[in-house]
């Protein structure tokens, strides 16, 4: 019996000999199976998170759907919605600026364009005003305020659509780009006094030879709105070309200044503009009297200004821009210089690209 009980458990020893060998490897199998398991599970999930879109889109319209699965343009590439003093900076895509969009929505703002258009410049016209007229502000009260010495470069004049007018504001022909330079700012704060201000809250000025190629909306309105200089965005203070002598009343001390604002485009409340268009008129007028002038002519001027007087909006270089090396990458090119592409071609190319 006893030898039989010794059988038996000799059996059963290797049984469970055997057993904890099989379990060992089916336990490494199983581990093994687990894990693929578990990665596979994970895979899916985030294939599943990126990939289908949340219930609530199918119930949202295509423009919806597209937003939501491409994300807000801020999201996507980290852009700066605010300046340090707390002024919105604006991108058109931004969900920012589809709330400032909004707040107009029911609003009846009526706004100016204006722009001087003399010399040679004035081939541009046609091409400028067909442009704002498909993107700036549209299906809202827009005046044009064609600042020229040639009133002939209108004809025949350009169809408008309902709520558009167009105002021919003749001035002398001024020879050559510095004089006309010198003479810009009083001419808009005289245009913007006597014609625009009786008719108009916000007016914008933009240089004739810029096209506009996608909407610029309700986002741009502010009190006083400038507008980033496209080659010098996102760059360091000492690389801004201010006005550094300081005989000139546009000089700048190294350790003044925020960014670097174009002269291609800006805005704002008519008085505002016009207060800082005149202010510009008068510091061109006497750096002329003591024979300065400044490096940047009335950008450096406008810049002076706006240190001083920080816009309450700032236009991103979407609102500016052009084909260069050093302009900035933007989502949306929406207002681009036809006369800065035109500086960079040939003279045999220039004809044909309406330069």
């Amino acid at each position: 019996m006893s030898a039989q009980r010794a059988k038996l458990e000799e059996i059963h020893s290797g049984w469970n000999k055997g057993s904890v060998r099989v379990t060992k490897k089916q336990l490494v199998l199983y581990c093994l199976l687990i894990s693929l398991l578990l990665y596979l599970l994970r895979g899916r999930r985030t294939a599943v998170r990126v990939d289908t879109p949340p219930l609530h889109l199918f119930l949202a319209t295509g423009s919806e759907v597209r937003d939501a699965l491409e994300g807000s343009v801020e999201q996507q590439q980290h852009l700066p919605l605010e300046t340090s003093w707390g002024a919105p900076l604006v991108w058109g895509d931004s969900e920012s600026s589809a709330r400032r969009r909004a707040a107009f929505i029911h609003r009846r703002v009526r706004t100016g364009l204006m722009t001087l258009a003399v010399g040679p410049y004035a081939h541009f016209l046609h091409r400028f005003l067909s442009s704002a007229e498909l993107y700036f502000l549209p299906g809202n009260t827009v005046i044009y305020y064609i600042l020229t010495d040639s009133p002939r470069a209108l004809d025949p004049p350009p169809a408008l659509g309902p709520g558009r007018e167009l105002r021919v504001v003749p001035v002398a022909e001024a020879h050559g780009w510095d004089r006309l330079s010198h003479r810009r700012m009083a001419l808009l704060a005289a245009a913007i006094k006597e014609h625009a201000r009786p008719e108009v809250a916000y007016i914008y000025c933009m240089d004739v030879d810029q096209e506009l190629v996608a909407t610029v909306g309700h986002e741009i309105l502010g009190k006083l709105v400038a507008t980033l200089h496209p080659e010098l965005y996102g760059k360091p203070r000492n690389a801004f070309p201010y006005e550094r002598e300081a005989s000139s009343l546009a000089g700048v001390m190294e350790d003044e200044g925020d960014y670097y604002y174009t002269s291609e485009l800006y805005g704002g409340l008519c008085a505002e503009v016009h207060a800082m268009a005149l202010a510009c008129a008068q510091l061109i007028l006497q750096d002329q009297e003591k024979g300065v002038r400044a490096r940047g002519l009335e950008e450096s001027y406008l810049n002076r200004y706006l240190i001083n007087h920080r816009p309450t909006c700032v236009l991103s270089p979407e609102y500016s821009w052009w084909d260069s090396a050093l302009s900035a990458n933007v989502p949306t090119q929406r207002v681009v210089s036809l006369g800065r592409r035109c500086d960079a071609l040939e003279p045999q190319k220039r004809q044909g690209q309406g330069c």
